[in-house]
């Protein structure tokens, strides 16, 4: 009985001193780590394709930037164009994480390690007239670290209890010992999840590319622009054709149904005029 007692007490003040603990760790700050004060990154470079600044490295950490890009580029042909793309995905490691075909227009989502980025975004640069191009880097440092920084002090602290475990005695030990346990999985597996996505986001950059082929004659956009309005005129006379019908089939039946009983009710029957006669004594 006195060595439960004794483990109960062990058992207590131990948490008790890694709950402080571990809650100096989750809120030591960025500074501690040996992080500096970080300035978010936004590089807006239409057509000059200017490039994506070197990762800073700094004391003990090194910053993490997730980095994306958007460009709109003008190609002789979409589907020509594509094979020259495929081999520029293959030669980077990138691939294409959804495809949109259309007519005359190409969209791929693409997803490059961050390694090669750069030269990634100056090849397709080369394809063909950069229309529209966007670039920005957006520093997750501070999350990164602090996921990170979150994630392996609930480790350690499953661990701990994983091996408190084998020493309870009681009933009520192995329950309290378990109960703490899975709370730290959840919370492990939570957190975990967050640092893998914000990972993922930090090792392969997504890019957002639209290759558009050579601009349609103006006399087949007038032609695309009869043809929606044909369209459009369609499908207003379909609505109008379905509205007809509606009263054809509901309207009429539904009119002469209150005709009949206005014929018999006030009408030459007069079923009401009669009971009112009646009630009144007329």
């Amino acid at each position: 009985m006195k060595r439960g007692i004794g483990f109960s007490q062990g058992l207590f003040l131990t948490l008790l001193l890694m709950s402080a603990c571990s809650k100096g760790l989750l809120e030591k700050p960025m500074a501690d780590y040996g992080a500096p004060s970080f300035q978010a990154m936004a590089l807006t470079d239409e057509t000059s394709g200017g490039a994506v600044p070197a990762l800073v490295s700094f004391p003990g950490r090194i910053q993490k930037l997730a980095l994306r890009a958007e460009l709109q580029i003008r190609v002789e042909d979409p589907e020509a164009s594509e094979q020259a793309l495929t081999t520029a995905l293959d030669h980077y490691g990138a691939y294409t994480a959804s495809i949109r075909r259309y007519e005359n227009r190409r969209n791929y989502t693409i997803r490059v390690p961050t390694a090669s980025y750069e030269p990634l975004v100056a090849e397709l640069h080369r394809m063909g007239k950069v229309l529209k191009g966007f670039e920005s880097a957006e520093d997750v440092s501070l999350t990164y670290y602090d996921l990170e920084g979150r994630l392996a002090t609930k480790q350690e602290l499953l661990k701990t209890f994983q091996s408190y475990l084998g020493k309870a005695k009681t009933i009520e030990e192995i329950m309290t010992v378990e109960q703490r346990i899975a709370e730290l999985q959840y919370e492990i597996d939570r957190t975990g999840t967050e640092f893998r996505a914000l990972s993922d986001q930090v090792q392969y950059a997504t890019i957002e590319l639209t290759l558009l082929g050579r601009a349609l004659p103006s006399g087949s956009g007038l032609q695309e622009r009869i043809g929606d309005l044909w369209g459009s005129f369609g499908d207003y006379l379909s609505i109008a054709v379905v509205a007809l019908l509606g009263i054809i089939m509901y309207g009429i039946p539904g009119t002469l149904v209150l005709l009949l009983f206005y014929w018999l009710l006030f009408g030459k029957i007069g079923v009401m005029k009669k009971l009112w006669h009646i009630v009144s004594g007329k």
